[in-house]
């Protein structure tokens, strides 16, 4: 059965993805119950886009299964991801830099529903845009925006979908730290209106402030689930990746594979 539409329930059981006789994802699996606030952190390469890409369609499993809301999603396409609740943002941001930042909102919510009203889908981008103090910059032209800028954009984008679980790749790297708190505050008020989230970040003082539960990968496998109090004392995970004092990154595998699909 089905459960309602409201609820926010994602199942990984088992997930591996190789590429070739490279394993960048090995046995991930984790539960993800109503609107929780998740930092998914690990060394670079250690398969985190890969897991994402795995969760929002990009890549398909060698082998495990994925469920949303009851629903099996694995081998389904993103689009049709998407429709079912499940967005993301990227590393390296994607906006339509010839069309304005009001028409980049209006694109998302028009590709999955061709029949609405370009008022109505207006009107929502204008909620969206003032909802993010964004407002003053709805005729620029997307190529004009600063990197935090284009960040907000992505954000502003997937708030257009409306999904139930919001995945967002590095939110905070490469922004100014003014831009940084502003980005902090919506995830939160976000989160508060019953979305979920999940948030790669190696920015660590702010992700263990920000995040309610972290996941930690190490060589494509998850060494640590829990609150970001007992995840920090967690001997694994100071060994992998938090390291000394001193040292903010441990050694990692290289994952060419997943630089490609990030």
């Amino acid at each position: 059965m089905i459960p309602p539409t409201d609820q926010i329930h994602l199942e990984l059981r088992k997930v591996s993805k190789h590429f070739g006789g490279l394993q960048a994802s090995s046995n991930v699996s984790f539960e993800i119950n109503g609107p929780e606030l998740i930092g998914l952190i690990g060394p670079n390469g250690a398969g985190k886009t890969t897991l994402t890409n795995l969760i929002d369609g990009a890549l398909s499993p060698s082998s495990g299964t994925i469920y949303f809301n009851g629903e099996r999603i694995d081998g389904m396409k993103p689009y049709q991801i998407a429709r079912r609740g499940i967005g993301r943002t990227f590393q390296v941001t994607r906006s339509f830099r010839r069309m304005t930042v009001l028409e980049n909102l209006m694109v998302p919510h028009l590709a999955l529903h061709a029949t609405a009203s370009h008022k109505e889908v207006a009107r929502k981008a204008w909620e969206v845009l003032e909802f993010l103090t964004f407002e003053h910059l709805a005729n620029d032209y997307a190529r004009s925006l600063s990197g935090g800028q284009q960040k907000l954009l992505e954000l502003a984008r997937l708030l257009m979908l409306d999904p139930k679980i919001i995945i967002l790749d590095e939110p905070f790297a490469g922004v100014h730290p003014k831009l940084m708190e502003t980005i902090y505050d919506y995830i939160t008020t976000v989160n508060g209106q019953g979305k979920a989230f999940i948030i790669i970040s190696h920015d660590m003082d702010t992700i263990f402030t920000l995040s309610r539960r972290l996941l930690v990968l190490n060589f494509g496998e998850l060494i640590a689930d829990g609150e970001p109090d007992t995840v920090r004392k967690n001997p694994a995970v100071i060994e992998a990746y938090l390291g000394s004092e001193d040292e903010q990154f441990g050694p990692a595998r290289y994952h060419p594979q997943e630089e490609a699909h990030a």
